[in-house]
């Protein structure tokens, strides 16, 4: 068994059998994610092309008979026992996730089985790679398994938008936990994140996808979120349209002096990254990876200029990645202010590529950084007791 699955579902077991002598039930799994382009888009209705990649949050979990959830977390190092149908908000955390997330399905008016587990993941914390839309994707797995009701992957991907919304406190579109329950292996996902359409579209097969970790954090990055959703709501108030997702380019062009600078720049980053986001769809479906490149590094110029999310240490990473050997279009991704880019490169270059791009970004930022090929995995899943048992064997 320790051959076939990822180094932390190696650990959650050996934990979960360490501490109660037996197998869990079930071993969930959620993914988090990469986005190509299509950044800062989802909160205004727009389009977004992530991929869910091969790190994910892994929960080893039994039924229990008391109405709550015993959760070790490996990474942290701690230990909680989380109460069901009496919901208190407990600070900050990790558990905010789990409470946040019992919490929407409880709302939603699914029941909440109790159950104990051991959870841990390779998904960088505050790298830009959703780490907690996959510990929240992850937590709802093990309620569905646990209480045995179906699984609805948008549904629930719906219900972690919540958990972060409303409990959590950060205004995050429905992206992140989107990918993370309904990613697709070998491919992008085209998400209308108005009416939540899915289109897988294939990955270039003699190019890879290269994260890079530039080894530094977002710091306060929510309050600076809340801001640029504030900026782009009060945007699309001033065209009178529900979102930003329906003004045109040339009605920005032709409204834009009307708004302040600020919000001017703003608007003008969301509607030109949803005209890259469908566009780069529409490239991969025809095998043009340059063209995504191009897109791609359109979008790092309009995220660092309008949108004022990059950072020195992004804007150093996607240069030099754009340099590098094989490398046909770089940007930052996620949130911003820090974490990770993301570049599309040609396979054969592959190992030349993190290798150049790692001394060079060590030499002129002082940090290591940690730079992986990734590759397009399925979203959310689960395997039962007796498929563990099976691989076991």
């Amino acid at each position: 068994m320790t051959a076939a699955l990822p180094a932390p579902a190696q650990r959650v077991l050996a934990d979960f059998r360490a501490r109660h002598g037996t197998l869990p039930e079930v071993l969930v799994r959620a993914p988090g994610r990469v986005n190509l382009i299509g950044e800062h888009t989802d909160y205004n209705d727009g389009f977004v092309l992530p991929l869910a990649i091969d790190r994910a949050v892994w929960i080893a979990a039994a039924p229990i008979l008391a109405p709550e959830i015993a959760v070790h977390a490996l990474d942290q190092g701690e230990e909680a026992t989380l109460p069901l149908g009496h919901f208190a908000k407990g600070g900050h955390g990790w558990t905010e996730y789990l409470r946040g997330s019992a919490w929407a399905l409880q709302e939603a008016g699914y029941p909440l089985a109790g159950w104990t587990g051991s959870v841990a993941g390779d998904v960088p914390l505050g790298a830009g790679l959703s780490s907690s839309a996959a510990l929240e994707l992850a937590t709802l797995r093990a309620f569905a398994a646990v209480g045995g009701f179906p699984w609805d992957a948008p549904r629930m991907a719906g219900l972690a938008q919540r958990a972060e919304n409303a409990w959590v406190g950060v205004n995050c579109g429905i992206m992140d936990q989107m990918i993370s329950a309904t990613g697709q292996a070998g491919h992008a996902v085209l998400i209308d994140c108005r009416t939540l359409a899915l289109a897988a579209v294939p990955l270039p097969a003699d190019h890879v996808v290269v994260v890079l970790d530039t080894a530094t954090r977002r710091g306060l990055v929510d309050s600076a979120y809340n801001e640029r959703r504030a900026q782009c709501e009060a945007a699309a108030a001033h065209f009178k349209v529900d979102a930003l997702r329906d003004v045109s380019p040339a009605r920005l062009a032709h409204e834009a002096e009307a708004l302040e600078p600020v919000t001017r720049r703003r608007a003008r980053h969301v509607v030109s990254e949803n005209q890259r986001t469908v566009a780069a769809a529409e490239a991969l479906r025809r095998g043009d990876a340059r063209a995504v490149g191009r897109l791609m590094d359109l979008s790092h110029e309009s995220l660092r200029d309008d949108f004022a999310v990059s950072s020195e240490a992004l804007d150093l990473m996607v240069r030099l990645a754009r340099h590098a050997p094989g490398c046909v279009g770089a940007r930052m991704t996620g949130a911003g202010f820090g974490g990770c880019a993301v570049a599309l490169v040609e396979a054969a270059q592959a190992e030349a590529f993190v290798d150049e791009v790692a001394r060079a970004y060590a030499a002129a930022a002082g940090r290591t950084p940690a730079l992986y090929v990734t590759t397009a995995r399925a979203g959310a899943s689960v395997l039962t007791r007796t498929e563990l048992e099976a691989l076991d064997a």
